[in-house]
């Protein structure tokens, strides 16, 4: 369950490969769905290995977590409040934003709080549904990481990370305006 209710959408999916820091990687994270109901995850019964917890989930365990916390991430539903990871962000190597719909924006904003107002520094993987055409734009909030579920190769996609040559307004991935460059 989201922090607001059910999931929005369907769950996201977690492929093989996808795009980090402009590269093409194998996926070394495990992403676990949100709770069915049909079993409780415990400390002691989640399995060896990087995984990313939906927001709940972490939020039940992530004390009890201790030495395994380099590998746990977490990732939030498109009507997960920021707030409920806050100043924790910091110390997490991994925060997905699942986009339940390709019209669904909430997860652009969600990054930038991330980013600039927690202070989060590890990986910020986009997952779910959001189209080659929004790569810029993801990356200009601070994702640098991208679970593409659509029918395109990755490879096609990497040219879209980079639509736009110059930028006229501060973001994630540039500090200062046009005009503060100049």
């Amino acid at each position: 369950m989201a922090a607001n209710g059910p999931a929005q959408g369907p769950q996201p999916q977690n492929p093989a490969q996808l795009i980090i820091d402009g590269v093409i990687a194998h996926n070394e994270w495990r992403l676990l769905p949100q709770d069915d109901g049909n079993g409780e995850i415990t400390a002691a019964s989640l399995a060896p290995g990087k995984v990313i917890l939906p927001l709940a989930t972490w939020q039940a365990l992530h004390r009890d977590l201790g030495d395994r916390q380099a590998e746990i991430g977490v990732w939030l539903d498109s009507d997960d409040p920021v707030e409920l990871v806050g100043a924790a962000a910091a110390e997490l190597p991994l925060i997905a934003v699942h986009f339940p719909a390709v019209t669904d924006g909430r997860g652009f904003s969600t990054a930038r709080l991330l980013r600039e107002r927690y202070g989060f520094e590890g990986e910020l993987r986009a997952v779910g549904a959001f189209m080659r055409d929004q790569l810029t734009y993801l990356r200009r909030c601070g994702f640098n990481a991208f679970a593409y579920e659509g029918p395109q190769p990755l490879e096609a996609l990497l040219n879209s990370l980079h639509d736009f040559s110059e930028s006229y307004q501060a973001a994630a991935d540039q500090k200062l305006p046009l005009f503060r460059r100049r």
